[in-house]
């Protein structure tokens, strides 16, 4: 989730500055708020400057090669996400949004600062906003959420679409909804006093090269539509989040969505129609005692439409080819099902309250694949449990949790080389933003 936009719900005003000693004010700044830092400059313009952290410790069963007693453990630190958050109006109906990521900071190649959003924001009305530029291409709730929006530390277990690989030099499905993005343009609103949101996007998708699909620069397309049967939700934008602590009241909300791509999958000798389509549910109720329950449901179907049949587990070519923009070779064709159930319990302790909550995922494939020679179709399920402790919402909060299962070995997301064992991993996580 593009966590920054969180910002524009809460403006605080500090007056006008000068522009050259904006950085050494903001260094100095201390308040906390959902706002950040926001800087006014005359009665049109403002900017907003915020900073996001999640680092987390893992201990996890190692039974790859075991023959025999009991299983190796190993242990990671990993900061997980640091970003920088900007947003700024220039003019009553025009703002921009400036994200960046650090993907190299939790394992990958790429070690230096990207760009993670880049969206100029032309804002009419509640019915009418168009956004262009790098940004969350529309999906599940899941995605949408975003890593620090989540209700749980590890939200993202099924990362099959091409923005998921759409930052330069990350393998795709190592991190759905921790990106998700791509460069395009989106139409988004909401209607019947925020009950009703939408958008609609069109995106660059896969792109072409020399051996892959999508010949033609065909765009992608996706959508997201949810209606708010109780309270609004809100979530800023065309954005949503796994859990409000009660803050939106009794919440409702069932959505639909779907990504499409003509040629968006497979090689230049056999491209395949890319299509994503799922369903989600979320449901909050404040309860007599001021405790909050809540409960998230996602499902998705990925289908590959194949011009010359499927690859099939023989095929040569990878599960994933990465590269700017995202790409699919041989992609995956199946479903998946993601739920959580969590309760905030009401009364403090110290300086926050107690969330115990536990999660299922099961993922399902309709076609095998071919592992060191070996055809290999696998499902693979987790699950997990844990307990949160929320300090300031989603500002400040540390997860404890256990995760069981196969999926790809350890308390992940699928992949195609998890060998089925069941595997245990003990996780602790910590994130803050401002």
């Amino acid at each position: 989730m593009n966590n920054s936009s969180k910002h524009l719900a809460k403006i605080r005003q500090v007056g006008w500055l000068p522009m050259v000693t904006l950085t050494a004010l903001v260094a100095g700044h201390s308040s906390v708020s959902e706002a950040g830092a926001t800087f006014k400059i005359d009665d049109t313009k403002w900017i907003s400057l915020g900073l996001g952290m999640r680092t987390s410790f893992s201990a996890a069963e190692d039974k790859a090669g075991n023959t025999g007693g009991d299983p190796k453990w190993s242990t990671d630190f990993t900061l997980n996400n640091l970003r920088l958050y900007t947003n700024g109006q220039i003019h009553k109906y025009i703002k921009f949004t400036f994200n960046t990521e650090c993907p190299g900071c939790n394992g990958h190649d790429k070690a230096d600062i990207q760009v993670l959003d880049g969206i100029v924001q032309f804002e009419f009305n509640p019915y009418t906003n168009i956004w262009a530029g790098r940004q969350l291409v529309p999906e599940g709730r899941l995605e949408m959420n975003g890593p620090f929006y989540s209700a749980t530390y590890e939200p993202f277990k099924a990362p099959f679409e091409p923005s998921d690989a759409s930052i330069q030099g990350v393998i795709p499905g190592m991190d759905a909804g921790t990106y998700g993005r791509d460069e395009g343009v989106n139409y988004w609103g909401a209607a019947l006093d925020g009950h009703l949101k939408y958008v609609f996007g069109a995106f660059q998708g896969l792109k072409h090269n020399k051996t892959g699909a999508n010949a033609d620069g065909n765009l992608l397309y996706g959508t997201r539509i949810a209606y708010n049967i109780l309270n609004a939700e809100k979530a800023p934008g065309y954005y949503s989040g796994g859990t409000a602590y009660g803050g939106d009241g009794d919440v409702l909300t069932f959505a639909g969505f779907a990504q499409y791509q003509e040629d968006g999958a497979g090689t230049a000798a056999n491209a395949g129609n890319f299509l994503l389509a799922g369903g989600d549910v979320k449901f909050e109720k404040v309860l007599p005692n001021n405790g909050v329950l809540t409960i998230n449901t996602e499902y998705k179907n990925f289908g590959i439409d194949y011009h010359h049949g499927s690859p099939g587990a023989n095929d040569p070519t990878t599960f994933y080819v990465g590269g700017g923009g995202g790409g699919l070779t041989n992609g995956f064709q199946g479903d998946s099902v993601t739920g959580n159930l969590l309760y905030l319990i009401p009364q403090k302790v110290w300086v926050g309250q107690f969330q115990p909550y536990i999660m299922y995922t099961q993922v399902n494939t309709r076609q095998g694949y071919s592992v060191g020679g070996v055809n290999v179709k696998q499902d693979q399920s987790e699950y997990e449990a844990g307990m949160n402790y929320i300090i300031d919402g989603h500002n400040a909060r540390v997860s404890l949790l256990w995760q069981g299962g196969d999926l790809s070995g350890g308390g992940a997301i699928y992949n195609p080389n998890a060998n089925g064992t069941f595997v245990n991993a003990i996780k602790l996580g910590v994130q803050v933003q401002i």
